[in-house]
């Protein structure tokens, strides 16, 4: 057995050897070419990304933008925006704005089309289907995407009939199976549960590092500040894994617990 592992080591060492010290300026040079040709990638997809901004119509049609005209159809699933929802759409502007070099255009036109879609009925689907195309076999996106979407819906208490209804159409046109969409929905009520344990007012103000003292205005401010601070992150989220989203949720829902005991407590 152990000559076995010196074998392996040794012919190891010599595929090293070869790879990284014979032909050192081989290597060298290829990886210096990849990284020259991902920044030339990163340098034109960053460059296509910012014409967005040029025309609101063209936006409209990107991923961000039909993304965004979904958010708007499951906030406004259940009759109204609630006040939690529109928190967390805002700071989802302000995530994606940053990708833009003109942020306050890109969050302008954001804002246009989340009003514009609020107001508009029966183009769930077709919206979701426009957003399909462009995924193209992006598996992970499309579950990033509708994880958020539930996540959005969770926000406020749960997710209503009205919301579900309009979840499961987009989940249909984005090709998730059933089973996948419930394994996220079940983690969510799972993750609810287990915060609607009874959370002292002791708790409460630990969890948002504020006084019993404190006015309501302190306390708000460290609300937001904590709420932004843990948000789900829809752009973050494609460079992670799929326990980022669940991790910021539970963490969202503990913030808005004890926001909510100390609101109660102070009425």
């Amino acid at each position: 057995m152990k000559l076995k592992k010196w074998i392996y080591i040794a012919i190891f060492l010599v595929i090293f050897y070869y790879a990284f010290v014979a032909n050192f300026f081989i290597t060298l040079s290829i990886l210096v070419s990849l990284y020259i040709a991902f920044k030339i990638y990163k340098f034109y997809a960053r460059r296509k990304l910012n014409k967005l901004v040029n025309s609101k119509e063209l936006f409209e049609k990107s991923e961000l933008g039909l993304f965004v005209a979904l958010v708007a159809k499951v906030a406004k699933a259940d009759g109204r925006v609630q006040e939690l929802e529109a928190q967390l759409i805002g700071i989802m502007f302000d995530d994606i704005s940053k990708l833009f070099n003109e942020k306050e255009k890109a969050r302008t036109i954001m804002k246009e089309i989340f009003n514009e879609h609020k107001q508009k009925d029966n183009d769930t689907k077709e919206i979701a289907q426009e957003l399909n195309k462009l995924l193209s076999r992006s598996i992970l996106k499309r579950k990033q995407f509708v994880g958020f979407l539930i996540q959005l819906a969770f926000i406020d208490g749960g997710i209503s009939k009205e919301e579900e209804k309009v979840l499961k159409d987009i989940m249909q046109e984005l090709n998730i199976p059933s089973n996948v969409y419930d394994e996220i929905v079940n983690k969510f009520e799972n993750m609810m549960k287990n915060k609607q344990q009874t959370m002292s007012s002791k708790e409460a103000y630990e969890i948002l590092g504020v006084k019993e003292s404190d006015d309501m205005d302190t306390i708000k401010k460290s609300y937001r500040k904590l709420i932004r601070e843990y948000h789900p992150d829809i752009i973050s989220s494609q460079n992670k894994d799929e326990s980022y989203m669940e991790e910021a949720t539970a963490k969202t829902q503990e913030i808005n617990q004890a926001y909510q005991v100390i609101k109660d407590e102070k009425k």
